[in-house]
């Protein structure tokens, strides 16, 4: 039997708590179309059935708090409470940013050291935490790419080199900055090949976008002779670091000849995913491209300058005739760079490095556990995450990726991602992280494998998938196009 919702249980007189009446506003101030004929058709319920209405919604919903959640190229990991307690103290929460320097050098500070941070992690030069998420982080480099072009008079540049196996942001990332996309198609290994670069580069190529490691979740192993390429043609190079975490402590983009990287803090440093934000798009840049990122930048406070805080002070620099001004309302999302910043304070570098050595053995480990039980269309030793492929079992027994993917709820296993990257036909990408242990792993290897077994032997259980869930299987196509995002009465 079907819970009753709050408006089944809905009673005329039933009350949560008595308000005092509110005065009423002069109808002469508000607009016409704002004055209610009658009250809002809400229900009219008590204060257990409200807790127990919303409790029961919250146990629907799945968060990595539950269990796994492999979700490919998106590192929905689990994060420490420590990073939120730290985050939550009212120095920083409560902080308004229009605080006048003076009164806010501690979280002047703290950007700056993480600034500081972020270079070293990534081998730039400089850092700017304004970009609110990683595709503003793309588009924020590019603009900073186009600046420096333009500075140079080299306004012919028309064209951003994007391969296939980029993330799939990156091409509207160009569009937004009034270039043109070339795709690369990648080599049968999955990776970019010099020799099909050299076929595209020309002297109207401002950029190429290197996603490293790719979506396949394979290293860019040619990314030195690229670099040299690019450059050589006089174009430069952005590195999508959404996947830093299977580089920290081991690779550095600017090592590998890049000029510019951006890095989603709610990815790899500690903030938690999804949900719709907060997100955090840092981006690092080498030396000759510093005068063009957003302004302001903290700077440590000179002679002459306006702030008060003393000897060592710091405070915001807005005399940067050469920037691209400001990509986001005031300074970033600042309790993600809290969050970054504990993260990266109690990890340590030692403990950075080992995040990563754990990510890759975890998605090597799933790797070879499921190899030959679905496809494996790129079958090299993977970074952070790997790629299988449900084609012939699509071929064969009619069952989808996405067929196995809903079957999995039924475990209590959040799906990974499906049918990207788009150059592998019903993929499947797994990103299993660092936070999960040996245990989870095998209880997700041993559920995968029992659900391919079904799917040779009954398929129309995975069709019919899921089963255990609040809600079953969805028109998804529908949902898409048109959500319902409220209540209606009808």
């Amino acid at each position: 039997m079907a819970e009753p919702t709050l408006f089944d249980l809905s009673q005329p007189g039933k009350r949560c708590i008595t308000m005092p009446q509110p005065a009423r506003a002069p109808e002469q101030y508000l607009p016409e179309g704002q004055l209610r004929a009658e009250p809002p058709a809400l229900p009219e319920v008590s204060e257990p059935e409200i807790a127990r209405h919303y409790a029961r919604l919250a146990a629907w919903n799945f968060n990595v708090d539950r269990n796994f959640y492999p979700l490919g190229s998106c590192t929905m990991k689990y994060n420490p409470r420590a990073s939120e307690a730290i985050a939550a103290e009212p120095g920083w929460a409560r902080l308004h940013p229009a605080t006048p320097e003076e009164c806010m050098q501690g979280a002047l500070r703290l950007m700056r050291d993480l600034e500081t941070w972020l270079a070293a992690i990534l081998g730039m030069d400089a850092v700017s935490l304004q970009p609110p998420a990683g595709a503003a982080g793309e588009f924020t480099s590019l603009r900073v790419f186009r600046a420096w072009h333009d500075s140079h008079g080299d306004t012919a540049r028309r064209r951003v080199i994007v391969p296939d196996t980029a993330h799939g942001t990156n091409p509207a990332s160009v569009a937004r900055c009034g270039w043109d996309v070339t795709v690369l198609t990648s080599d049968e290994e999955g990776r970019v090949s010099p020799d099909a670069l050299r076929d595209v580069l020309g002297d109207d190529v401002a950029a190429i976008m290197l996603t490293n490691p790719n979506t396949l979740g394979l290293f860019e192993t040619h990314v030195l002779e690229i670099a040299e390429m690019a450059h050589e043609a006089g174009a430069l190079m952005y590195c999508d670091g959404a996947n830093l975490n299977a580089l920290l402590g081991h690779a550095r983009p600017g090592d590998m000849g890049f000029d510019a990287v951006h890095v989603n803090l709610h990815k790899t440093f500690s903030t938690p995913h999804g949900g719709g934000g907060p997100g955090s798009g840092p981006i690092a840049v080498v030396a000759k491209l510093e005068p063009f990122l957003p302004a302001p930048r903290v700077r440590r406070a000179g002679e002459g300058t306006r702030t008060t805080g003393g000897e060592g002070a710091l405070e915001w620099d807005w005399d940067r005739p050469q920037s691209i001004g400001k990509v986001q309302a005031w300074f970033g999302n600042f309790l993600v760079a809290v969050r970054a910043w504990a993260y990266i304070r109690s990890m340590g570098a030692e403990g950075l490095r080992q995040a990563t050595e754990d990510a890759v053995l975890a998605a090597n480990y799933i790797r070879r556990a499921l190899e030959g039980e679905l496809d494996l269309p790129y079958p090299a030793t993977c970074m952070h995450e790997c790629v299988f492929s449900a084609k012939t079992l699509a071929d064969e027994r009619g069952v989808h990726a996405a067929d196995i993917a809903k079957r999995l709820l039924d475990y209590g296993i959040h799906p990974p991602t499906m049918y990207f990257p788009l150059i592998v036909e019903e993929a499947l990408m797994i990103e299993p992280t660092e936070t999960e242990s040996k245990a989870t792993l095998d209880q997700f290897i041993a559920a995968m494998r029992e659900i391919l077994r079904d799917a040779a032997e009954q398929p129309d259980l995975l069709h019919e998938a899921p089963h255990t869930t609040p809600v079953r299987r969805v028109d998804e196509v529908n949902a898409a196009r048109k959500p319902v995002l409220r209540w209606q009465k009808t």
